[in-house]
């Protein structure tokens, strides 16, 4: 072995040029004929996720506009601030959900993907006083459980966990009335600016703080009540039951977890199982069994459980 990395060269280019018209030929060759991965084999315009986050930070300031809006924004200018970003936002909204209506299980054609865009924005945009309720739950409860947070104000603007948590409220409402392709870009999004991965399809009660954050996950299926803490780490996920095997679709296949429950750093939580309320689940706990209300599981109480399970 001599140790260097052997270079495919593609056939017929010659040794120390770059043929970089037989490269481009041979992609062009992949992407039309061999390895066609488009709708229906044509080109189509998939959702745009720069598009979406300058749309994002757009609602995100309506939402808060004293604290996430431009510097001097007097108080009387506050509505029509809110009504120039909403219209703005909304109409970009409206197009990349159509192109994203194109992608999902009954492929629409565009100008219906378009129409039903349209309703969906009309019932997203009706549950912004309601999700902007949820999230002045989620900054109380930060303020709360957080001893060095001062404000409400700096848990919304320092906090990335406040930022992905607003990121998923906004995407679950997208989710649920059918723009799943844009829901998940926004989930992305935050998970790429935060380390926090949270499905859209997650239902989460009021009250929701993710302490730190990094490395938190929450499945598809996963549901949480009300007044609920995460810590860093935290996996809400699915159980692997046949090695290897890809579990069915749209299956309740997370976790349930109660109210007033704490999960504490790098617990994973696995399988369609329920954490009774007010439990307290330990640091690095792996649990795939419900717990009753009131429990508290750590790593040497879950173990002495399995031993004598096994007995």
């Amino acid at each position: 072995m001599s140790g260097k990395i052997a270079v495919l060269k593609p056939a017929g280019a010659k040794s120390g040029k770059l043929e970089l018209g037989l490269v481009v030929s041979e992609l062009r060759q992949s992407r039309d004929i061999t390895h066609n991965i488009r709708l229906g084999g044509k080109v189509t315009e998939v959702p745009s996720a720069t598009a979406i986050a300058e749309i994002l930070e757009g609602i995100v300031t309506s939402l808060f506009p004293t604290h996430l809006g431009p510097h001097g924004l007097a108080h009387g200018s506050v509505d029509l601030f809110v009504t120039n970003t909403l219209s703005t936002a909304f109409a970009r909204l409206a197009d990349q959900i159509g192109r994203g209506l194109q992608f999902d299980a009954k492929g629409l054609a565009p100008l219906e993907a378009q129409r039903r865009s349209e309703v969906i924005i009309q019932g997203f945009a009706r549950q912004l006083p309601v999700i902007r309720a949820l999230l002045v739950s989620d900054l109380r409860a930060a303020q709360r459980r957080d001893a060095s947070a001062d404000s409400l104000a700096e848990v919304l603007i320092c906090y990335p966990s406040s930022r992905a948590i607003i990121h998923h409220r906004l995407a679950h409402a997208l989710h649920v009335l059918g723009a799943r392709f844009v829901a998940r870009i926004i989930a992305a999004l935050a998970h790429s600016t935060t380390g926090i991965d949270i499905h859209p399809g997650a239902r989460i009660g009021a009250g929701f703080f993710i302490s730190r954050g990094m490395g938190v996950v929450i499945g598809e299926t996963a549901v949480i009540g009300e007044n609920v803490c995460l810590h860093q780490g935290v996996m809400l996920g699915e159980s692997e039951i046949t090695p290897g095997a890809a579990p069915p679709r749209r299956t309740l296949r997370h976790p349930v977890i109660e109210d007033n429950v704490v999960i504490h750093a790098g617990a994973s939580i696995l399988g369609r199982i329920t954490i009774g309320a007010g439990s307290i689940i330990g640091g690095n706990v792996w649990l795939t069994r419900s717990v009753p209300p009131g429990s508290a599981v750590t790593q040497a109480a879950h173990a002495v459980s399995t031993i004598h399970s096994l007995d």
